[in-house]
């Protein structure tokens, strides 16, 4: 029997010192019926030129996250959609566990449809602030409303009309959160490392700061109230970090400093959602 080819599509901006890494994952994955489609949003570093060693399917197309993946979807030759970004690093069975569950997916009068897949991150990086973002992540494995689906079959996934082009912020989430209402959405065991790079907590505030300000698209939609109201909540964060304590001060400094800068990113957060307003 054939095998379904993949369709893995990664949008880009300025990711030389990432893409190669995340290329040469897909390149090792087990299961080989997949086809890479690099979407690239005008990068002036050597983010094309590097894609090109692996794939032929590079395109140029912006503003957005959610525009360069549903401008991906639409070159895509692909009977299922997987969506990764620049710096993520497939584990080696990732594609062909997501692949097993739809095949081994069996829709009956309880089973509504399998719409997505949900695979599990652990993040890594350098330097002290990635080692708590590394922790702060890892508290959020099998949280469902925390986790978005990344694999989709092509067809549930242009029925919702692929990503709204309109959110910057939430807009995996969002997708997922609309499946759900039709489609069941399982997840898989094997991870995909996030690498954070170097970071400090000014960056970390920045970019909190910058997708706040864009979250109102995403927040103002019915179907994600239930869910934005458990994402924005600082005591509902804490209360899931202080539900294992032996993991959040296995290292007291790095859990410390988590929480800290849970704090702080809350607050950089609050102010930017209040100007926005």
């Amino acid at each position: 029997m054939k095998k379904p080819l993949i369709s893995i599509i990664i949008p880009t901006k300025n990711s030389k010192l990432m893409i190669d890494a995340c290329l040469e994952s897909i390149k090792n994955q087990i299961y080989k019926d997949f086809e890479i489609i690099v979407v690239d949003n005008n990068s002036i570093d050597k983010t094309k030129e590097i894609a090109r060693k692996y794939t032929k399917l590079v395109f140029n197309k912006g503003p957005e996250r959610s525009v360069q993946r549903n401008f991906g979807a639409l070159k895509s030759n692909g009977q299922y959609l997987m969506f990764i970004d620049s710096d993520m690093e497939l584990g080696k069975s990732v594609v062909a566990d997501c692949i097993k569950v739809f095949q081994g997916y069996k829709v009956s009068k309880i089973n509504k449809g399998l719409g997505g897949i949900v695979i599990p991150e652990e993040s890594f990086g350098k330097g002290f602030w990635a080692k708590c973002v590394t922790l702060e992540r890892s508290f959020y494995v099998g949280v469902e409303w925390m986790e978005a689906a990344r694999f989709f079959p092509k067809t549930v996934f242009n029925e919702f009309k692929g990503y709204d082009n309109k959110l910057i912020s939430g807009e995996d989430w969002d997708l997922n959160q609309n499946i759900k209402t039709k489609y069941e959405i399982f997840r898989i065991k094997s991870f995909i490392r996030h690498n954070e790079g170097k970071l400090s907590l000014l960056d970390l505030l920045k970019k909190k700061m910058y997708y706040v300000s864009k979250i109102n698209n995403y927040s103002s939609k019915l179907t994600n109230s239930s869910s934005f109201t458990k994402q924005s909540s600082i005591i509902g964060r804490y209360i899931l970090f202080f539900s294992n304590p032996v993991k959040l001060f296995k290292d007291p400094i790095i859990g410390l400093g988590m929480l800290f800068m849970k704090m702080s990113e809350f607050a950089a957060g609050g102010a930017a959602y209040i100007i926005k307003k």
